[in-house]
């Protein structure tokens, strides 16, 4: 098992303030030998908004990082033009001397596509596509576009990354199409446990994998990588004391951008349907309450090291590589670097300064 950070940001804190955290924290995650740290793209919502554009986040933190992958988790590509991806990552590969990754998304907030709305009902196809043409170009393919005047134009990427293979994976809501588009192209999947349960996970892997192997790539690699909430203390009371609130708020954010989403016409996240109608507060409350206590004990690291060890068991048995520990989740801003040594600890004194373990792209 693999351990990364991840963030996202409720909100709740100034977006200077994460900023500062986000750079604080991932300069300890780089000491500590974690492996990896993620930063999504979100837009239009107080709900993750210090984090419109992964590509420069990437950025800021190559400068501020020697040795841990840097990881768009995710960018939602259609949003975008496919040259303009494969350039921003080529940057940030070159910044980081070789550390850029990315995981595509489709995206799903109807929303967002004010950006791309000719790409929204066949987000998954173009995201596909795309991924297809940022390989070739990041190998130092020709593109043939049209210029201003309607000629052909050969596009070639500039500056030539330092990778030889950009490093990606697809984002999957659940979706089990997802997972078996990822594995036979030979990517590796991002995913979570909002809607699924840990069984039904396991179920999706085992499709990867076996896809995988209709492909002629080897089952055993690719990497799953699966976000899980993550706040440790040494005293797991105190660490279950101190995320309930800002948990309840986190959720309370993602059900209202929920409903903006359905209410602009689209579908929530992994492409369900809401109804119109406003959910009633006591039942939000209700709602609130029996959704943090199942990630409580089925879908999160909360707690010390030695109690988070089983949870961190069963996310290995279901065929998960990678632990993503999203850790702002509105838990106090001064209180999610000393989070990092915990991992760390829970990831098995991994200690200053290790490799970073060879994966399979």
């Amino acid at each position: 098992m693999r351990f990364s950070v991840m963030f996202f940001a409720s909100g709740e804190a100034a977006p200077q303030e994460t900023c500062r955290t986000v750079l604080e924290t991932s300069r300890l995650a780089d000491v500590h030998g974690l492996d990896a740290v993620w930063t999504p793209e979100r837009h239009f919502d107080q709900f993750g908004s210090v984090f419109p554009n992964p590509a420069l986040t990437s950025a800021a933190l190559a400068t501020a990082t020697e040795r841990i992958q840097l990881r768009a988790g995710s960018l939602i590509s259609p949003l975008h033009h496919t040259v303009r991806i494969a350039e921003d990552w080529s940057v940030v590969d070159n910044w980081s001397s070789g550390r850029a990754a990315v995981s595509f998304g489709s995206g799903w907030n109807a929303n967002d596509f004010v950006l791309a709305p000719d790409a929204y009902e066949s987000r998954h196809q173009v995201m596909l596509e795309q991924i297809d043409t940022v390989r070739a170009l990041w190998r130092g393919e020709d593109i043939e576009l049209r210029n201003g005047t309607g000629q052909p134009f050969a596009a070639r990427l500039h500056p030539r990354p330092v990778q030889p293979e950009l490093p990606i994976w697809i984002t999957s809501s659940g979706n089990p199409r997802t997972f078996q588009d990822a594995g036979a192209r030979g990517l590796n999947v991002l995913t979570h446990l909002i809607g699924q349960n840990l069984d039904q996970l396991a179920e999706k892997v085992a499709l990867y994998r076996k896809s995988r192997a209709d492909a002629g790539f080897d089952p055993a690699t690719g990497t799953v990588s699966l976000m899980l909430h993550t706040h440790l203390d040494a005293d797991p009371e105190a660490a279950e004391a101190r995320s309930r609130a800002p948990f309840r708020g986190y959720l309370r954010s993602a059900v209202k951008l929920e409903l903006r989403a359905a209410q602009g016409g689209g579908t929530i996240s992994g492409g369900h349907v809401l109804p119109d109608d406003e959910i009633p507060e006591d039942l939000l409350d209700e709602l609130l309450d029996a959704t943090y206590e199942r990630y409580l004990r089925d879908g999160s690291l909360i707690g010390s090291p030695d109690t988070c060890r089983e949870m961190a068991d069963r996310v290995a048995a279901a065929g998960v590589d990678d632990i993503a520990c999203l850790v702002d989740f509105g838990v106090p801003s001064e209180r999610i670097p000393a989070v990092i040594p915990l991992i760390a600890a829970l990831a098995g004194d991994r200690g200053p300064g290790r490799e970073v373990a060879e994966r399979e792209h």
